[in-house]
């Protein structure tokens, strides 16, 4: 079987998964199945700011067939914004904790929406699959490398549902670009870039100080090393640290990484790396991460994916500050997960099928689709649109790509053992020091 073969099935597939999410999710999320009577899922909800604001919103706003039985967070002020959202949505409140423990105790609840700072993302997800829970995990599923495997392995062991918050892995516009590439619109694809180019500003430092009335800082921290509070690393920005996040490859940067592995058609990891990253702009920037970073990531085939982050443009690159290139033999695509995608065919670039204008902006990007998968994915236990397989492969490249900066510049990696060849000192960083007790737990 050739590769190109291998590719367009690949596509085929993506193809028809991704129209029958969205004709589900056209029919009013799980009403097509259990005879229009669906089977109401009952979650639980942990780390209650950010992205988690949109998730219930649009839960209650689609008036999807769920109950939310819990809200949890270290910071009461973040449950009480949220709350809000369900007004009018169910009579029962959602119980209220600090303690995820608490969540996933309870027999009644089915599937837990994760939506933590990284560091957390691994170890709760792992102990609510002991326990029986289906899991929304949002990107990445990993902190470290190592976190992927191990989350792989206990939703095999558990026979647990995960799903990444891949959103555009479920949108009607990934779905239409599938189905042109399987029929072989831009030939072969060799080549996928990746990139995130929006300005970025400097937060400097500021003194340390006394957490927030109410907020279990320490519970915050959890996995992390002790450190005293600081205002920037808690909400929204704890992002620029190491101890939690993943930096802008690992927060904006894996959502169009994993599309281009989509694209690409991969099921592999890459053999070599090669990375570059600094400060070119944010001078006295109080981030552990450079402001700007390219890695290129080559294939045991010889396919290659690029990737970059540039923080200083308000233009983004072909009109997006988020996107993809898909280079193939006989044209290519540019793809973005704002909604949208233009093709260009031929010697001469030639334009061609562009899609739907209806799908621009949030109507594409595929969160009302994807969590509809999700839930459908828990009643009837198919598979999802970003399983934890997929998941890992695509949050790989985040951890590739971050170790080949701070340590050589350039690594062999191999594919079949996930070890870095001759390098112990980016083997070491493929995993990390956990804090007791929040420590990632054994599943044997």
């Amino acid at each position: 079987m050739t590769q190109e073969t291998t590719r367009r099935r690949f596509l085929q597939q993506s193809t028809e998964a991704a129209a029958v999410t969205v004709a589900v999710t056209t029919l009013g999320g799980s009403d097509a199945f259990a005879n229009g009577k669906p089977e109401t899922v009952n979650l639980g909800i942990i780390g209650c700011g950010g992205i988690m604001n949109h998730h219930v919103k649009g839960l209650a706003t689609r008036r999807e067939a769920v109950s939310i039985n819990w809200l949890c967070d270290i910071d009461p002020r973040q449950i009480d914004k949220i709350s809000e959202h369900l007004t009018g949505f169910q009579k029962t409140k959602p119980q209220r904790t600090s303690r995820f423990e608490d969540v996933i105790a309870d027999k009644n609840v089915d599937a837990v929406i994760i939506a933590t700072p990284h560091h957390w993302h691994a170890p709760m997800a792992v102990r609510a699959m002991q326990a029986g829970k289906d899991v929304y995990i949002e990107k990445p599923i990993s902190h470290v490398y190592n976190e992927g495997h191990i989350v792989k392995a206990a939703a095999k062991k558990y026979g647990r549902v995960v799903q990444q918050g891949s959103q555009m892995r479920s949108s009607p516009v990934t779905a239409h670009a599938a189905r042109l590439m399987a029929e072989g619109l831009i030939g072969d694809v060799k080549i996928a870039r990746a990139w995130t180019a929006e300005t970025r500003n400097v937060v400097r430092p500021v003194p340390d100080g006394t957490p927030p009335n109410g907020v279990d800082y320490d519970r915050w921290l959890g996995p992390a090393p002790k450190r005293a509070f600081n205002s920037h690393r808690f909400h929204y920005t704890w992002r620029l640290f190491r101890d939690y996040g993943n930096g802008e490859i690992g927060d904006d940067g894996i959502h169009d990484l994993d599309m281009a592995t989509w694209g690409l058609g991969v099921t592999t990891l890459p053999k070599q790396i090669t990375a570059r990253g600094g400060r070119m702009l944010l001078h006295g920037h109080v981030s552990d991460y450079p402001d700007n970073l390219n890695v290129t990531y080559e294939y045991p085939d010889g396919r290659l994916l690029i990737y970059e982050n540039y923080p200083f443009t308000a233009y983004g690159l072909h009109g997006f500050d988020n996107g993809n290139a898909f280079y193939g033999t006989d044209g290519y695509m540019i793809f973005s997960r704002r909604g949208a995608f233009r093709t260009y065919l031929g010697p001469k670039g030639k334009p061609g099928p562009t899609s739907d204008s209806k799908l621009r902006g949030r109507t594409g990007y595929g969160y009302a689709e994807h969590m509809a998968n999700f839930l459908d994915a828990v009643r009837t236990r198919k598979p999802t649109r970003a399983p934890a397989e997929v998941a890992h492969r695509s949050c790989a490249l985040v951890h590739l790509g971050d170790i080949a900066n701070v340590t050589t510049g350039r690594l062999d990696f191999d594919p079949k053992t996930e070890k870095f060849i001759d390098n112990e000192q980016a083997n070491a960083l493929l995993t990390k020091r956990y804090r007791e007790p929040f420590t990632l737990p054994d599943i044997g």
